[in-house]
């Protein structure tokens, strides 16, 4: 049975608007909270990026095609191939941990 599920959206913030300022933190520490989070976001694209450029080149050292690899992973094609291509976007962490772990490259984290 579909619900009728009233939107009233009251607010949108834009995306260039500091969403931490529009929570109602004060000036400088909204800017504080942009920045850390910024530099977050920077951080995990550079995770990811690294993981899966890791993969690409396990695939290219081991001259397989795509198809090839996306059985071995047990994903479709174009999941490797959004891989190759860095898109970081539609991968967390632990799937692109997982894949690395299926082709023999186990990976490890280091805190310091």
């Amino acid at each position: 049975m579909k619900k009728n599920v009233d939107c009233n959206i009251r607010h949108v913030t834009t995306a260039e608007t500091n969403i931490f300022a529009e929570l109602g933190f004060e000036e400088s520490e909204a800017k504080r909270l942009q920045e850390s989070a910024e530099k977050e976001v920077e951080l995990l694209l550079a995770i990811k990026r690294q993981l899966m450029q890791e993969i690409s080149t396990w695939i290219a050292e081991n001259k397989l095609r795509q198809a090839e690899v996306a059985v071995k992973l047990n994903v479709t094609r174009p999941r490797v191939s959004d891989v190759v291509n860095l898109k970081t976007s539609k991968f967390t962490l632990d799937t692109l941990v997982m894949m690395l772990s299926k082709l023999g490259k186990p990976v490890s984290v280091t805190v310091g």
